[in-house]
């Protein structure tokens, strides 16, 4: 078989940000698939096959991609930031472990990137310097019963918490309830960032406190990191934020 398939994480936005080895395999592709978004980051060229579709046939594209594979073609399966994190790796061996006994001869192999969470930590400073969690807020495919537990869990242990996808037109009283249960657990000065586009021209950073903090802050290109009990705010040419390693 011929055929291969990469899962590959464009990173953040800025295409500087794009690793070598992900470059390679769109090089090398002959086929892309993935949110129409994603792949229109990808410069068109000869004999390069574009499979665009929505957000939210995740397994419709995964299956996509194994058959495309599959069947001979070189097919690169994009994904912002990171592949594995909160994104298509996920849904191509959900569709793998429940497809032909063909698509397990598929050649598969996942090439990672800077997922947001990391772009944004950068950006700011390092409140992700310690221990620290990842929860996505969306809920597209579980409950939201199921996100309070983990957040409420995830303030208990004093985690630094980044939420991706915290806030969205059809649902936005998810992150104002967020903001209600921090509040209920947590000092007013806790500091929360608010990371909007990053990396790209239409990039926005807001470092404030929880007392501050607006449900406004945040919109789907926006990616909050609340920083635990430690983290502190550093005097410097510009406002930066950080979590020591070290506890009290």
């Amino acid at each position: 078989m011929s055929g291969w398939l990469k899962i590959a994480g464009l990173g953040p936005g800025d295409d500087a940000l794009v690793t070598p080895q992900v470059r390679a395999a769109i090089d090398a592709a002959s086929d892309v698939v993935g949110y129409f978004p994603y792949i229109a980051r990808i410069a068109d060229r000869p004999g390069l096959r574009r499979h665009g579709s929505d957000n939210r046939v995740e397994l419709d594209r995964a299956r996509t991609a194994l058959a495309l594979a599959a069947e001979g073609a070189r097919v690169v399966v994009a994904s912002s930031g990171d592949p594995g994190v909160f994104a298509m790796a996920s849904a191509v061996f959900e569709a793998l472990e429940d497809g032909p006994e063909a698509w397990r001869e598929v050649d598969i192999e996942v090439l990672p990137g800077i997922t947001a969470m990391l772009a944004a930590s950068a950006r700011a400073g390092a409140p992700l310097g310690h221990d620290f969690c990842a929860i996505n807020l969306s809920d597209n495919l579980k409950p939201w019963a199921l996100i309070e537990k983990r957040l409420r869990a995830a303030i208990e242990a004093d985690f630094a918490i980044a939420l991706y996808n915290p806030r969205s037109a059809s649902r936005p009283e998810g992150f104002a309830r967020l903001l209600g249960i921090l509040r209920e657990t947590c000092e007013p000065e806790r500091l929360i960032l608010f990371a909007r586009a990053v990396t790209t021209p239409e990039e926005s950073l807001t470092i404030t406190t929880l007392a501050e903090a607006l449900p406004e802050m945040a919109d789907m290109r926006t990616m909050v990191i609340i920083g635990s009990s430690l983290t502190r705010r550093v005097a410097a040419r510009r406002p930066l934020i950080y979590t020591p390693r070290s506890a009290p």
